[in-house]
């Protein structure tokens, strides 16, 4: 009697040592949770194990199981993946069914899963990882339109799977015909987008790509043309106290926001926002060589100069008088000369009789010295800005 019970208990310890696998005909269904992964991250799949049964429907993501009658608990189901890896590698069943994950690494494709007990294995190879998922990569530029100087424009791909949802975790490359990139690539984060900055001061264009999908138009991004055709002066040689007209002429195909003229003397004048060629003016108190520059901005942000020389002479002025000895109260005229197309806004005469100044608008005066001797005159020219432009001066004898 004690051998006897000895066998049994020695039968019974090696059949639980034994793993209780599916019987024949069970039916295995795998499950993922969903059919695209990122790269480093991880994927719910459910294991079903039905006894005769049927399958529930192959490699979806329904959560249904087939028909039929859940395998004993603790059956062992064992999974194997050509990509990644599944962890636990062997688990038990629960009500007919078991819930592992799969882990993926740096590597894109799409995995066999494999899951077998006993006689019963099924596969899939539904599930795509990384790059594999990719559907589609579209590009676009903010913002798209540089100014004529160039800039920075940030560039982001949104990366898509078959059903059209965002896919993070994914590697894309970017490439630029023009300027440069902050990044060659970087991943794209949880909406499925991927950014980079480029840096141009031409019109370049930026393409990405994620695995075998590259996007299918790459952005453009524009650099405005140059906002001024022409920025001249005429006369680019003339005297002080005399205009000169100067021109700017925009190009056609940029919205200009503002154009500031330095004329070279300390002036400056803002002729805002302009369609078509726009003149203005300025006049030069002294005499010298002056550099005066059109600073344009473009409504995009662009900025650039055109620049045009000038040469400034001093102003001829002569003083005559008539006659040039006179008598001792009698009127002498006094004529100022040589002012060509200057403006002038008044002269101022000085006399050392003790008389002291006298402004006119006109450049004639009558005056008469009241004492016989040399006599100084001097005359003042100042323009319309209010500096003075020019003088002369003469020196008599009053008999």
């Amino acid at each position: 009697m004690v051998p006897l019970l000895l066998a049994t208990l020695a039968l019974t310890a090696a059949c639980d040592k034994v793993p209780l696998l599916a019987p024949t005909g069970s039916v295995i269904t795998l499950i993922p949770s969903a059919l695209t992964v990122s790269l480093n991250s991880e994927l719910t799949i459910v294991a079903t194990v039905i006894e005769n049964g049927t399958a529930a429907g192959g490699s979806g993501t329904s959560s249904s199981r087939g028909s039929g009658t859940p395998v004993q608990n603790g059956t062992l189901i064992t999974f194997t993946t050509t990509i990644g890896r599944i962890e636990p590698a062997e688990a038990r069943t629960h009500n007919g069914s078991v819930q592992v994950k799969l882990i993926t690494g740096n590597e894109s494709g799409t995995p066999i899963i494999t899951a077998y007990s006993g006689g019963a294995s099924t596969t899939n190879d539904k599930v795509k990882i990384g790059t594999a998922a990719v559907k589609q990569v579209t590009v676009a530029a903010s913002p798209a339109t540089l100014g004529s100087s160039g800039g920075t424009s940030i560039v982001t791909a949104t990366v898509v799977n078959d059903a059209g949802g965002p896919l993070p975790g994914v590697p894309v490359t970017f490439n630029t015909d023009k300027g440069t990139l902050s990044a060659g690539s970087a991943t794209t984060d949880a909406a499925g987008n991927a950014s980079t900055t480029l840096t141009t001061t031409q019109t370049a264009k930026v393409g990405a790509s994620a695995g075998t999908i590259a996007a299918a138009t790459p952005v453009t991004i524009t650099v405005n043309p140059f906002g001024l055709t022409s920025f001249t002066a005429s006369p680019n040689a003339t005297t002080t106290g005399t205009p000169v007209n100067f021109t700017v002429t925009p190009n056609s195909n940029v919205s200009i926001a503002n154009v500031r003229i330095e004329f070279g003397d300390g002036r400056t004048q803002n002729l805002g926002s302009i369609s078509g060629s726009t003149s203005t003016s300025n006049t030069y108190c002294s005499a010298g060589n002056y550099t005066a520059t059109a600073f344009v901005t473009d409504t995009a942000g662009g900025t650039g100069s055109l620049s045009t020389g000038l040469v400034i002479g001093a102003l001829p002025v002569t003083l005559a008088a008539s006659p040039q000895s006179p008598a001792v109260g009698n009127p002498v005229l006094l004529l100022a000369a040589g002012i060509g197309s200057a403006q002038v806004s008044k002269y101022i005469w000085t006399f050392d009789d003790g008389t002291g100044e006298r402004p006119t608008s006109s450049p004639q005066l009558t005056h008469s010295f009241s004492s016989k001797g040399p006599k100084n005159v001097r005359v003042d020219v100042f323009g319309v800005t209010g500096c003075q432009i020019g003088s002369a001066s003469i020196r008599l004898e009053v008999l």
